[in-house]
């Protein structure tokens, strides 16, 4: 589920997230990354499950087929350009000299 960004106020961190040690929150962001991996992976299995309905004369409708294809295909895009980005810093940062 992608959410809107405020553009008005000004990002702060938590005040709880200070608080935290590392683990915890390499725990919180791992967490949080395998359920967005595993809804990526829902809305492909959804596209894919009404594509098999629709071929099979099942009550589905063309254009719910063609809008569940097309959020999976955005997500998966997305879930790829994260994943290149994160990649690439992570690269720039082994280039850093120390």
């Amino acid at each position: 589920m992608i959410t809107k960004l405020a553009t008005t106020q000004p990002m702060t961190l938590p005040t709880e997230l200070n608080q935290k040690s590392g683990g915890e929150v390499h725990q919180e962001f791992s967490t949080y990354l395998k359920n967005a991996i595993n809804e990526v992976n829902n809305s492909q299995v959804a596209s894919n499950e009404l594509t098999t309905k629709l071929v099979n004369n099942q009550g589905v409708e063309l254009h719910d087929v063609l809008i569940a294809q097309q959020k999976a295909s955005v997500a998966m895009q997305l879930t790829m350009e994260i994943r290149n980005k994160g990649i690439e810093a992570y690269q720039e940062i082994m280039r850093m000299q120390v």
